[in-house]
């Protein structure tokens, strides 16, 4: 039997020990590099793009020659207004790609040692860097299964048996259950929206699956629709799970990392952010035969090549 790719040497690739052991100055070398590839990590301004500038060692940052602007090798990118380290900020990194079903914001607050607030916006900033890989706009070819999971909503029972709801009913919701329907390529990637039911599966997949593709999906009703656009296998669950090559195995295979994901992990999931956590999960999934250090180059040139985030820029001040 072959051995796992994450069994294997060949899967580690960077360490928390080599991050440390090079310090600040190399880990910021390796910044500059990935926001500055063009350049090989010779500062380019942000402002005028000129391409000379003058280093300001003693804060690490950089001065334009032409329009004397100052900058560091984080303004304008996601990590902007940063006050981490730059080994604390490529550590977070580490972690969180290491951790193949994901971390808890405790977890990687300890790890680290910072405050849960700063770890939990950290790890929302690498999503958001994330998800433009995952969410890209590109539609889906081949062969593609599709399918949906429930998540949150859940309502604990009564500890009375007589006082105890039929929570099946819709006054008894809590109005938190959101729908995760993902379509996965039997080659590529794995492509996750959040909706409010199942049913909208169907708009998504005209939206973003190729009319030469081909698809799978399972007995439920709502993807009967399917049939009127693409050849469709079906497979009914009820009975087998697997028929002769008819299946949604795969992307059922995303569905147990992303549960794993919130339950194991997280252990909760506001329906404000589910769309984050199913893109990270998607990413992994797709990266599963990645080394990690590779993995960590990649979410460092995606944060550096992301804008300041919108959704996550002074996220604590403004709920005060």
């Amino acid at each position: 039997m072959a051995q796992h790719f994450l069994l294997s040497a060949a899967s580690r690739t960077l360490s928390l020990r080599s991050i440390y052991k090079a310090g600040e100055a190399a880990t910021h070398d390796v910044f500059c590099k990935m926001r500055w590839p063009e350049t090989n990590g010779e500062a380019v301004c942000p402002q005028c793009s000129h391409g000379e500038t003058y280093k300001i060692t003693t804060r690490r940052k950089f001065k334009c020659k032409n329009c004397h602007h100052q900058f560091s090798v984080t303004s304008g990118t996601i990590f902007a207004s940063r006050k981490m380290d730059f080994v604390d900020l490529l550590a977070a990194i580490c972690l969180a790609v290491n951790a193949s079903k994901g971390m808890s914001m405790v977890q990687l607050s300890r790890d680290i040692d910072c405050q849960y607030k700063t770890a939990f916006v950290l790890a929302h900033k690498l999503r958001e860097a994330i998800a433009r890989e995952v969410q890209t706009g590109e539609v889906l070819e081949g062969h593609v299964e599709i399918d949906g999971a429930y998540f949150g909503g859940h309502i604990r029972p009564h500890n009375e048996k007589a006082k105890r709801v039929d929570r099946r009913k819709k006054e008894h919701q809590t109005g938190t259950r959101r729908v995760v329907i993902a379509m996965r390529e039997r080659e590529g990637r794995v492509l996750p929206f959040v909706g409010e039911n199942e049913g909208e599966g169907v708009a998504l997949a005209n939206e973003n699956v190729s009319r030469t593709s081909t698809m799978s999906a399972d007995e439920a009703g709502h993807w009967d629709a399917l049939h009127m656009g693409w050849n469709v296998d079906r497979v009914n669950h009820s009975e087998i799970y697997s028929d002769h090559g008819k299946h949604t195995n795969l992307v059922e295979s995303f569905f147990s990392r992303l549960r794993n994901m919130i339950q194991g992990q997280h252990h909760g999931v506001s329906p404000k952010y589910l769309h984050q956590y199913a893109n990270h999960s998607a990413w992994l999934e797709d990266n599963r035969r990645t080394d990690n250090g590779t993995l960590a180059r990649i979410v460092v040139s995606n944060a550096m090549d992301a804008p300041v985030s919108r959704q996550w820029k002074g996220y604590w001040q403004r709920a005060a």
